[in-house]
């Protein structure tokens, strides 16, 4: 998925995006005046994006990218199937975990070397039994792979090494009349993505020139999240928010 993919096989890593998805307000951000519009952005990804009048009855979606699964879960509430799959062995493990036993011991970063142990759980009103989860490179997906009702892809274009090898393959994985929900926030980082493969202007623009061949853009919004890396430091960031509608 990436240039750096060792990264995304840290346990300090795992144990982020576990408080990331599946953290409590208070355990993610204590402080009164901070940006609390800002968390429970893989819930977010789904519920503020996505069409459900037009979602049929037992669709099925695909999640790209899903790191340790919430996304996968909401999608699940709506009766759906649903795949997730991500470049990461550690963050398939984990949402594995959590779709067998529904929960997942992890510990927070406080300051410095002190940690809180935490547990991540599965809300009991998502249907856990409906995900599966898979490894897979989001650049080189398995061809037999289908298509699907829904396809998510939260904040993953920026961290591929080239991110058109999945935006060419995306009309084939959204049936007719399908939905891309789709975030990013633009970061575009030589770490992950050679300079020769960024958009040349605006990442909105760039996405629409590629995908309005095939798809109608029925939804833009920003979409702030905030991901803590201790108590007193976080990475504050707005996504890009575009809803797709497939021809």
């Amino acid at each position: 998925m990436s240039a750096t993919p060792n990264l995304y096989e840290t346990r300090r890593l795992l144990d982020e995006y576990l408080l990331f998805h599946y953290g409590m307000p208070a355990e993610v951000l204590p402080w009164e005046n901070g940006p609390r519009d800002a968390l429970s952005f893989p819930v977010r990804t789904v519920m503020e994006l996505i069409d459900l009048p037009n979602t049929p009855c037992e669709a099925a979606a695909l999640d790209l990218g899903c790191a340790v699964g919430r996304s996968s879960f909401e999608l699940a509430t709506f009766g759906m199937q649903v795949l997730g799959i991500d470049y990461s062995q550690s963050f398939i493990d984990a949402a594995s975990q959590l779709a067998s036993i529904g929960s997942l011991p992890y510990e927070r970063i406080d300051e410095g070397s002190t940690k809180t142990s935490l547990i991540a759980r599965v809300p009991e009103n998502l249907r856990r039994e409906r995900v599966t989860f898979e490894q897979g490179d989001a650049m080189h997906l398995r061809p037999d792979l289908g298509d699907y009702d829904i396809v998510h892809a939260a904040n993953l274009l920026c961290r591929l090494t080239d991110p058109l090898k999945l935006i060419e393959r995306l009309s084939s994985l959204v049936r007719p009349g399908g939905q891309l929900l789709l975030t990013t926030p633009c970061t575009w980082l030589e770490e992950f993505t050679p300079r020769g493969n960024w958009p040349q202007g605006s990442t909105r623009e760039w996405l629409t020139s590629l995908l309005e061949a095939h798809f109608d853009l029925a939804k833009t919004c920003d979409m702030p999240f905030l991901i803590r890396e201790h108590a007193r430091k976080y990475q504050w960031s707005v996504a890009l928010g575009m809803r797709w509608r497939r021809r």
